[in-house]
């Protein structure tokens, strides 16, 4: 990759990683911090990576990359998921974009990538099986999965109204 395709697939792909990791991880400083991240590897790998091919390799190294942020996060932060102590009051008022985001949350990190690709980025089976380095139809089957899973939170949540 020439310097010149490493700043095309720079400029058109920034704003998708972004968005990626914004959803992935909610925080914009540590988005903006994978997106760099990605970048700077890709420099460093740009003999190595074909430039039709930046997109796919930009994308599976942002999903790593997030996965061992939240590796990270989960050891340092191990408490902050506490229950409300004995005389806490919990707040159970839902906004209906909350219980969505909620619902995806709990996906294992596999299954919110798919999810967040295929419905939040509009990527196709075969673009989602490219990044995340599985077949078109273990795609299918983990994105059958977790929509099951979001609709079951979805109908566990309206109960609690």
């Amino acid at each position: 990759m020439t310097k010149n395709e490493y700043d095309i697939a720079v400029k058109e792909h920034a704003n998708a990683l972004y968005g990626f990791g914004i959803k992935f991880l909610r925080d914009s400083e540590n988005a903006q911090d994978i997106v760099q991240d990605v970048f700077e590897k890709l420099w460093i790998n740009r003999s190595a990576v074909e430039f039709r091919k930046a997109k796919s390799w930009m994308f599976t190294t942002a999903y790593h990359a997030i996965l061992n942020f939240i590796k990270r996060r989960k050891r340092m932060d191990y408490d902050s998921d506490r229950l409300p102590e004995k005389g806490e009051v919990a707040n159970f008022k839902f906004v209906s974009n909350e219980v969505v985001e909620r619902a995806i949350s709990i996906l294992p990190p596999l299954q919110k990538s798919i999810i967040l690709l295929r419905d939040l980025e509009g990527y196709s089976y075969q673009e989602i099986g490219d990044i995340l380095e599985i077949s078109d139809s273990q795609v299918k089957v983990y994105l059958f999965r977790a929509r099951n899973k979001i609709k079951k939170q979805l109908k566990d949540s309206r109960k609690l109204v």
